[in-house]
């Protein structure tokens, strides 16, 4: 397999993980206050969407690089 034909396969898959969950979110530790020795911490909640345009997008280009990639060889 030659890398044209990865990069194919590796946005398909992108594509088709942000088409089926939508977003993914992580917690973020942010430090409020530091007063001497004492510290405040907050856990944050953060969620990033992904539009069903940019997964739709991925698995569309990824599709046409996998077909140039093996008319190619």
């Amino acid at each position: 397999m030659n890398a044209i034909r990865i990069t194919g396969i590796v946005l398909i898959v992108l594509g088709l993980a942000g088409f089926f969950t939508g977003g993914f979110s992580f917690t973020k530790d942010t430090t409020k206050a530091n007063i001497g020795p004492i510290q405040l911490s907050v856990q944050e909640k953060e969620s990033v969407n992904i539009p069903q345009w940019l997964s739709i997008g991925a698995i569309v280009l990824g599709a046409v690089v996998l077909i140039m990639g093996s008319r190619k060889s």
